[in-house]
């Protein structure tokens, strides 16, 4: 199992140091990243949390799936890798 875990389900409020420090609960966190809209910087609503081993990335998905944080249910799983996917839209030179 990776170390590193998806969130979803994050308030549009919350920081990634308050992220990072609600799943301190379950071990160490190496990184926590809230994933933000590149035009408007809003929170997409969710993230990825990097625990450092993973006994503790297991605990992290124990404890919190389906619980809630700052008003909101949050689903925490295994993160997959990032598939890749074809561009759409854009200027086409052909």
């Amino acid at each position: 199992m990776s170390t590193k875990l998806y969130v979803g389900g994050i308030s549009y409020s919350t920081k990634e140091d308050g992220l990072k420090e609600y799943f301190s609960q379950a071990g160490n966190v190496t990184s926590a990243i809230i994933i933000t809209d590149k035009i408007s910087g809003r929170s997409k609503g969710f993230g990825f949390v990097e625990m450092e081993t993973e006994d503790e990335a297991k605990s992290a998905i124990e404890m919190f799936n389906g619980k809630e944080f700052e008003g909101r249910t949050l689903t925490v799983n295994e993160a997959r890798p990032k598939e890749d996917r074809p561009r759409t839209g854009g200027f086409n030179r052909n």
